[in-house]
């Protein structure tokens, strides 16, 4: 102990100089508190911050976001635009009433419709494809109304199948004489 109280003091002594002891003024005090309680205005960032951040926002989005919504086909004639037209409202139409027909009974029914429509589209692309390709003729604008009416008839064949089941189903449990 008494050579680390030696130790102690000759350290002390060395830096006997050194060693800041002004006193502070009688008000630093009032000074320090006067600081303290001084609001200084904030400085507003976030109104810049959220004008990058906006930036950045749509700069990610205008890079990132592809616009995945297939080209609409635009038909040469006005005449095919509008067959297609009121062909796709009609199978619209006749696919609503299909799966008004829901129901457990008429599920599988009603999925196999879907999966031929499926193909069914798939076709219709294909004759698409041709006609973006080689441009409006007899054959192929023949093909395209054959697809649709072919759509629309099966279609109706589904539905009609639908409702002859459920006639079959209600009358099965009568008796007739």
């Amino acid at each position: 102990m008494k050579n680390e109280k030696d130790s102690l003091d000759k350290l002390l002594s060395r830096l006997e100089n050194q060693w800041d002891v002004q006193e502070l003024n009688s008000d630093h005090q009032m000074d320090f508190m006067q600081k303290l309680n001084k609001k200084e205005p904030k400085k507003k960032y976030w109104f810049v911050t959220a004008i990058a951040a906006s930036i950045v926002l749509m700069l990610g989005v205008s890079i990132f976001y592809k616009n995945e919504k297939p080209k609409e086909f635009k038909f040469a004639s006005k005449e095919t635009k509008r067959t297609d037209s009121i062909f796709n409202i009609l199978i619209d139409n006749e696919l609503v009433k299909l799966k008004e027909k829901s129901s457990p009974e008429n599920e599988q029914i009603i999925n196999d419709a879907l999966k031929q429509m499926k193909t069914f589209d798939a076709d219709y692309q294909k004759i698409i494809h041709e006609l973006q390709k080689n441009g409006e003729n007899k054959q192929i604008i023949y093909a395209m109304i054959s697809n649709l009416q072919t759509r629309i008839s099966f279609l109706q064949t589904v539905l009609q199948r639908i409702e002859d089941n459920e006639k079959l189903k209600n009358t099965s449990n009568e008796e007739t004489l």
